[in-house]
């Protein structure tokens, strides 16, 4: 595929860099169907000329999906060509469509070459064709690591590159395709060459990719000229590469085979041989040394010592930031070289607030250009130690509920459906009777809850390049608190969800967590019904505890037997819910700042994605906080940074959950 490529402001910086032409090679499904000897119809073709998956491309560092949406098809009629040589065409197509996530494309065998001959006699002997889509990118995403896209109606997990504007250019026939996972082949149809008169064919499957497609059999005296001609041909051939061979002397393997693969004869080969055997003056590699935003941000995280840093920079990236930045850089060198590339022409730190200035484009006017972003270089080094923070806290909260992707701050409602006529027996005529359906309704809302931290004048006279990394994590950890404290602030304010009333809060000294206390929490669980009195068909599967009862609750989880340690009896007790309910604890059960906590209550619970308790909902489905990072205002020195985080929390289906009190 050759490469225009336009760039998405947005694209990450380890996109790949992209290389000189290229051809995106896909795994082919080609059906070659020849003549019958005496027609003379054009040999015809059909092919998947592209699957729609993930392909190693040479040149791109992650895997390719080319967007299938977003390929300009110019028109129906494309050529197709052998290895993508201009020189070894084949035919054309004269259809071109999008098919089920797959570009296919059919036409004719119409070019007289020999890599046309070469095609359709191959095809005869069922040799399996794949194809090659020569296509222009002309802008492409880059989806990062623990990210999902859905292309070509698949879905897939980053890193991965999505091609999502191209323009097609031609179609090759080629021996390999890029796509490993699938195979691919060629049914090619001629007219039978055996000279048996009872030799009959028949049509075959086309949807099976290795069985080949045979038209009727031609009469046999049709077929010997045919014969001849593919005999002379062979001989041709045969002379053609032990000329070859003789010209190149087991000197030039790479391009003997080059010559024998494309078809070269004996005069070009020998051309070739002259100009590899020419001295070549040695070649100059000038490295390139320029400072961009991607070396700067590299030279931070190595300062920072970040992990995994060598997967986010190619290799290039990484040794010019050390090499650059031998020892760290510091906070003022960061800004000047921001400053710097936005036009600003001091030589030092000394005007610290014309620094800041230009360093945050506020000079670009006067300077007339900007090259560096550095509030984009701070947030995405802010980034990394604010996602540090944020999972610094805990996150049972994570595992007990339901997650709800919201596209405003809107109340939203969502419905649970409830069949209120079971199946009836359908009469002779095949009617159904009509039944009617329930709801029962939920809502949630999400807000924004955030805070801003500032880098002042101090950090930045003192060059403490810590500060970028410090503040963002303390960022980080105010959101995973905040969410930690609104989620338990709603669940453990549960007083009028968990009730006798409701089948299921449970008290008394035997709703202690023991085996006895579990197994009656199970029986609670398992007899709830819904709003029809019908069991609710839902499993429990979670044990939710306060600390002090969390080694309790693993033994319940994990021990085959109990063993009761009073002095009347001492034998060991078999335990029926081992391996039955998942252990979650949390530390917000039982402390004293939220209302309803307990040392003692503990919850069974459904599986959040069966029957949910409770619902976090985020905005646009960021489960993480952001970060943005700006100047300081006028009265401030110093950098701003700011955190926030959009989410809410709600209780849903009583249903989903048991609690015990664990106590008289």
């Amino acid at each position: 595929m050759s490469t225009k490529t336009k760039k998405p402001r947005s694209a990450p910086n380890d996109s790949p860099t992209l290389p000189a032409p290229l051809n995106l090679t896909a795994t082919a499904h080609i059906e070659v169907e020849a003549g019958d000897g005496e027609s003379t119809a054009l040999p015809r073709f059909q092919m998947v000329a592209y699957t729609g998956g993930a392909m190693r491309i040479a040149g791109w560092k992650f895997p390719v999906v080319i967007d299938l949406a977003g390929m300009s098809i110019p028109a129906q009629s494309r050529p197709i060509r052998f290895g993508h040589d201009p020189l070894s065409g084949v035919g054309h197509t004269d259809s071109i469509r999008v098919e089920q996530g797959k570009l296919m494309a059919a036409g004719v065998v119409s070019r007289d070459t020999s890599a046309a001959r070469e095609v359709v006699a191959s095809s005869k002997n069922g040799f399996p064709w794949q194809a090659s889509v020569g296509a222009s990118v002309e802008e492409f995403e880059f989806i990062k690591a623990q990210q999902q896209v859905t292309v070509n109606g698949r879905q897939y997990a980053g890193p991965i590159n999505v091609v999502r504007k191209s323009t097609l250019g031609e179609i090759s026939f080629v021996d390999l395709g890029a796509d490993g996972e699938t195979s691919a082949s060629v049914a090619a149809s001629a007219a039978q060459e055996s000279g048996d008169p009872d030799v009959t064919d028949h049509d075959t499957d086309t949807d099976e990719p290795n069985t080949p497609t045979n038209p009727p059999a031609a009469p046999v005296a049709a077929n010997a000229a045919t014969v001849s001609d593919i005999r002379a041909e062979a001989a041709a051939e045969i002379e053609r590469i032990a000329a070859v061979r003789r010209v190149c002397a087991s000197r030039h393997p790479q391009l003997e085979a080059r010559a024998i693969r494309e078809g070269w004869d004996p005069q070009r080969t020998e051309l070739e041989v002259l100009r590899a055997t020419r001295p070549t003056a040695p070649a100059a590699h000038v490295p390139d040394n320029t400072v961009n935003g991607n070396v700067l941000e590299a030279a931070c995280l190595l300062t920072a010592k970040a992990a995994n840093v060598e997967e986010a920079f190619d290799p290039q990236t990484l040794d010019l930031a050390a090499r650059r930045f031998r020892g760290g850089i510091g906070l003022q060198e960061l800004l000047l070289e921001a400053a710097w590339a936005n036009g600003y022409t001091g030589r030092n730190f000394r005007d610290n607030r014309e620094v800041l200035r230009f360093a945050f484009g506020r000079g670009i006017e006067a300077a007339g250009y900007s090259t560096i972003d550095i509030s984009g270089i701070l947030s995405n080094v802010a980034n990394k130690f604010l996602l540090e923070g944020f999972f610094s806290v805990e996150r049972t909260w994570r595992n007990i509920c339901a997650v709800r992707n919201v596209s405003d701050f809107k109340t939203v409602t969502s419905y649970r459906l409830i069949g209120t006529d079971q199946y009836e027996l359908v009469a002779p005529g095949g009617e159904l009777k009509q039944g009617t359906l329930g709801s029962e309704q939920y809502t949630n809302k999400a807000d924004t809850y955030g805070l801003m931290l500032a880098i002042d004048r101090r950090d930045i006279i003192n060059d403490d390049l810590g500060a970028i990394t410090t503040v963002p994590r303390k960022l980080g950890r105010g959101s995973g608190l905040k969410i930690n404290d609104v989620f338990w602030t709603t669940f453990l304010a549960n007083t009028s969800f968990f009730t006798v009333g409701n089948n299921n809060y449970l008290t008394g000294a035997d709703t202690a967590l023991s085996i006895d206390g579990l197994t009656k929490a199970e029986v609670a669980f398992m007899d709830q019904v819904d709003s029809d009195g019908k069991p609710i068909g839902i499993l429990p599967a979670l044990m939710l505890v306060p600390t002090a009862l969390s080694a309790v609750g693993s033994q319940l989880f994990k021990s085959m037997e109990l063993r009761d340690t009073t002095a009347s009896n001492k034998y060991p007790i078999s335990n029926p819910h081992q391996g039955k309910f998942r252990v979650e604890v949390s530390r917000y059960l039982a402390n004293s700042s939220y209302t309803g906590n307990s040392a003692k209550a503990w919850y069974l619970l459904a599986d959040p994605t069966d029957l949910p308790v409770v619902e976090v909902a985020f905005l646009n489905g960021q489960e993480s906080p952001t970060i943005e990072t700006a100047d300081a205002d006028f009265n401030q020195l110093g950098v701003q940074m700011r955190g926030y985080h959009d989410f809410g929390c709600a209780l849903q289906d009583s249903r989903g959950g048991v609690k015990s009190k664990g106590e008289a």
